[in-house]
């Protein structure tokens, strides 16, 4: 459809866009699918504007075995490096290209293309999120890049890649802790869910320690976080099974408002404490509110 040219490229775009052309084809050998060249392996240069800062290893021995054995079979996507006439920039494909070297090829099939500063890095980033091969840390680094460089809202960025409003709030918060605590959780010793309900810790640092010291389950570190905040509280017994307000998760607090923000209704979400069960309250002023949210309810069946 003719329409009025996009100033820049949406958002969510650049990575289809960029292997529309280059995708496998059905074949029953390993050549490289559609590939435009193949380079010198030492000619190529990492983007050092990548968004993942560390590699897992054994992932990589894993694709360096398949290299060996089937070639590459998608092609790196690179541009002209700007400081050399020899030398090209990787925009996507760091992984196949560290794999290579590892596999001993000296050789590896490239698409060359041209691509701004802006868009090598949107691309990096868009890639690594949407292939899951970000840890949390590296994620939310990414989202923030992003938003900050490129003006993406949450919600933007939610509907592009696929993921849910909340999903990407509360990774944001993850960039607000310590820096010993986000290295815990780079380095796996800390999952996002811990991270999360270390966000609102008085010290995020003590608490992380704690955690990994005693082996402590999500659920157990948010309790602890919940006493650390409420030290008179955290002796009184509860009168009900359910988890006030208060003490709620950052997880429940941020689906609260997502479902809020989507209904225009207020909705409690009340979970039974040490259960899988819970309740779902939606709060309506008007009857013509109800009758927007039974329209709203009947329409997912």
């Amino acid at each position: 459809m003719a329409e009025k040219k996009e100033q820049r490229r949406g958002l969510g775009r650049g990575l289809s866009a960029l292997m529309a052309d280059i995708e496998p084809e059905a074949t029953t050998d390993a050549t490289p699918a559609r590939a435009a060249r193949t380079l010198p392996i030492e000619k190529l240069i990492p983007n050092p504007d990548q968004p993942r800062r560390s590699f897992d290893q054994d992932a990589l021995e894993e694709l360096k075995r398949s290299i060996k054995s089937k070639g590459i079979i998608q092609p790196l996507i690179v541009r002209k490096h700007a400081g050399s006439e020899d030398s090209y920039e990787i925009v996507a494909g760091e992984r196949r290209w560290r794999a290579a070297q590892a596999a001993g090829v000296h050789e590896v099939p490239v698409v060359v293309r041209e691509f701004s500063d802006e868009d090598v890095l949107e691309i990096a980033i868009i890639e690594n999120i949407q292939r899951a091969d970000l840890n949390p840390i590296e994620e939310a680094a990414g989202y923030e890049q992003l938003m900050t460089r490129f003006g993406h809202t949450q919600e933007k960025l939610a509907q592009a890649l696929g993921k849910s409003r909340s999903h990407i709030a509360n990774l944001l918060r993850l960039l607000t802790l310590p820096e010993v605590v986000k290295q815990a959780v780079t380095d796996g010793k800390l999952s996002a869910g811990h991270a999360r309900a270390l966000v609102t810790a008085p010290d995020p640092v003590l608490l992380a320690g704690d955690i990994v010291r005693r082996g402590l389950s999500v659920r157990e570190a948010e309790r602890l976080v919940r006493e650390a905040l409420n030290p008179e509280k955290a002796s009184k017994p509860k009168t009900s099974g359910e988890v006030s307000s208060s003490s709620k998760d950052a997880d429940t607090k941020a689906l609260e408002a997502d479902l809020s923000a989507a209904l225009g209704m207020k909705v409690s979400i009340n979970h039974n404490a040490g259960k899988e069960s819970g309740s779902v309250s939606i709060n309506y002023d008007t009857l013509e509110d109800l009758d927007a949210l039974c329209m709203v309810l009947s329409a997912g069946r």
